[in-house]
């Protein structure tokens, strides 16, 4: 019987969640966010950015959940690391407000909350 209980608290937990779940990019190593340029170069040629744009283009401005900077990195696993990177994808629940937070490059996925003070 406690086995039981114990079975169905994770399937109530799924269940209050949902199956939609939103993939975000982070760094797990210290040094900072950064693509290597083979991840850069694939990026650009799928997301169609010209030669000229791609100039002024920069990795560390595009949005952590986009779905084609999630695709390439899970495609090319640790290929896809920049210098001083250790990329990840992780995976939240959609209805969460969050945002990439960070301590010496080492970066987290945290929820948005209120804070007075």
């Amino acid at each position: 019987m406690i086995l039981q209980r114990y079975i169905r608290i994770p399937k109530q937990v799924y269940f209050i969640w949902g199956n939609n779940m939103t993939k975000i990019v982070i760094n797990r190593c210290h040094g900072g966010f950064g693509l290597s340029e083979k991840a850069q170069n694939l990026y650009i040629e799928r997301k169609g950015i010209s030669e000229e744009d791609a100039q002024y283009w920069f990795a560390s401005e595009v949005d952590r959940d986009d779905p084609l900077l999630v695709q390439i990195v899970e495609e090319l696993g640790i290929e896809a690391n920049g210098e001083f990177a250790r990329l990840k994808v992780v995976e939240i629940p959609d209805d969460v407000e969050w945002y990439v937070d960070e301590y010496d490059g080492t970066e987290w996925v945290a929820e948005v909350h209120r804070v007075w003070s």
